[in-house]
């Protein structure tokens, strides 16, 4: 390609071809299967890690090195200029190149750390600067194939890619507060008993906390892909990408893994019922993604809560698991406001 040449076909050839995008959340894919291995073996084998040097940090690192390298080369095949690497990004992937070198710095500082301070155990692992700095260098990156999604507004292939794109990048967001999910620790199967300091009381405080917290983790996501366009199987692959990220962590214990296959299955209703309203209602319906964004999390965690108790038993009294399901689906309606467009009443 000649380096004179800067036409307006430079523009077409800055996007990707769904392919690609399909290519980069395959290697991304194996990226967070790197990350989970290795949260794996801190959660159930931390006895046995006594290094930086570790297999789980290999298949990591590994499938760091492939989406970094497949990214740059998305770029590099483009050059029309000598400045290439500043010019030549496809659409959406120039911030996943961002998120290549915050992850590579945050790698390195990794490896000093863990050589200088030892292996973190608990929340500390999640809160290190340097686990900080992969973890948001590894959302840029994953989400590149999404934001080529969200440039061209396709479907087919291109939006698949993005869909698990979206996915990916919210596990791992998912991953920094496994300590406040609810797919972790079954709160609504303890008892609950008033006051304002026992142990019961401070459960399901927590409890509730954890039904908010992750409902912002994964409605935020679905109502940015939904407001371009309904998309099934949006809800699903997130619900499920994100809950079997924690459960596998845990080795799949029997209650939780229940609650959480209920719980996509509860997504995917919530995908069939926001698809048939934009069918019914139309894209441009007033409160689209209010609504919507209070139906994923209704199905969500009545599917969750459904699933515990089919399990365990919920033992919160109705009062708190209904007003649980009530109050989530509130603040995702409130999400979906603020992500409307303004409109004139």
């Amino acid at each position: 390609m000649s380096a004179q040449t800067l036409t307006p076909a430079r523009t077409a050839l800055n996007v990707t071809s769904p392919r690609e995008d399909a290519v980069t959340a395959f290697l991304g894919a194996l990226l967070v299967g790197g990350v989970l291995t290795d949260a794996w073996a801190h959660t159930n084998r931390l006895a046995t890690i006594e290094s930086f040097f570790t297999p789980w940090h290999a298949m990591l690192y590994t499938g760091f090195t492939a989406t970094a390298g497949w990214t740059v080369w998305l770029a590099y095949r483009r050059r029309a200029t000598a400045r290439w690497w500043r010019d030549a990004w496809p659409a959406g992937y120039a911030v996943g190149a961002l998120g290549a070198a915050m992850f590579a710095v945050g790698g390195v500082g990794d490896m000093l750390w863990h050589t200088i301070f030892g292996i973190e155990v608990g929340l500390d692992a999640a809160l290190s600067p340097s686990h900080l700095m992969i973890d948001l260098g590894s959302v840029l990156l994953l989400t590149s194939p999404m934001r080529s999604w969200w440039s061209t507004a396709e479907g087919g292939l291109r939006a698949a890619a993005g869909v698990v794109s979206m996915a990916l990048g919210a596990t791992m967001a998912a991953v920094l507060l496994l300590n406040v999910s609810p797919f972790v620790r079954p709160a609504p199967t303890e008892p609950y008993v008033p006051g304002l300091s026992n142990a019961e009381h401070l459960t399901a405080v927590r409890g509730l906390g954890s039904y908010l917290i992750t409902t912002v983790l994964l409605v935020v996501p679905f109502l940015l892909a939904h407001r371009r366009r309904a998309t099934f199987g949006a809800a699903t692959v997130l619900v499920a990408f994100v809950s079997a990220f924690v459960i596998i962590t845990f080795d799949l214990p029997r209650v939780e893994t229940t609650a959480a296959v209920a719980a996509v299955v509860g997504a995917a209703l919530a995908d069939l019922a926001v698809v048939r309203l934009d069918a019914v209602r139309r894209i441009d319906a007033p409160l689209r993604l209010p609504i919507a964004g209070a139906v994923v999390a209704a199905l969500v965690w009545s599917g969750h809560l459904l699933g515990l108790h089919l399990a365990a038993g919920v033992a919160w009294p109705p009062e708190l698991w209904a007003g649980t399901i009530v109050l989530a689906s509130l603040l995702a309606a409130l999400l979906g406001g603020l992500a409307s467009r303004p409109r004139q009443w």
